[in-house]
């Protein structure tokens, strides 16, 4: 804008006149330069929060018999086996997680996710267990739905932030 309205006036105008429309081109750059800033401090601020928050949640011990219940409804048929499970059943044992995932998420509070987590956690520390003996197509598949899980929980956190920071006052 600052440029096109230099040009247009360069050769019909005076120096004062180009000076008066840098002038103002300059106030309009620090107008928008401001209320950028101060949109990034309310999302600062409101990631902070959340953050904090987050923590504060996840500090607190998961209770056992609901997190048998959310592993119950996560695992379907694999459920009470991740422990037991062999290179070939993992791929498909991660497929019900996501599957899962992607069918109960939108009811899912912050300490459901946490559940979740502790599921899907679980579910790695058994693939670390018989990842060498785990055929590399296998494999592929595993950490293509290890990638779902992720960024389904990511899209769950970015939620949370937007709603922290349509709170924040303005």
């Amino acid at each position: 804008m600052l440029l096109a309205a230099l040009l247009v006036t360069g050769c019909d105008s005076t120096p004062r006149d180009r000076q008066e429309a840098v002038r103002e081109a300059g106030h309009e750059l620090d107008s928008a330069a401001r209320t950028a800033a101060r949109k990034l401090a309310r999302v600062g601020k409101a990631t902070a929060s959340y953050n904090e928050t987050n923590r504060a949640r996840r500090a607190r011990p998961l209770d056992p018999r609901q997190q048998l219940a959310i592993e119950a409804k996560l695992m379907g048929p694999y459920n009470g086996q991740i422990n037991a499970l062999t290179p070939q059943d993992l791929p498909a044992a991660y497929g019900q997680l996501v599957r899962e995932t992607r069918t109960q998420r939108a009811t899912w509070t912050d300490r459901d996710w946490d559940y979740a987590r502790a599921v899907y956690q679980r579910l790695n520390d058994q693939l670390k267990q018989v990842r060498l003996d785990m055929p590399a197509r296998d494999e592929v598949r595993v950490r293509a739905r290890q990638a779902e899980f992720v960024s389904l929980q990511a899209g769950h956190a970015v939620k949370g932030i937007d709603a922290a920071t349509r709170q924040q006052p303005k």
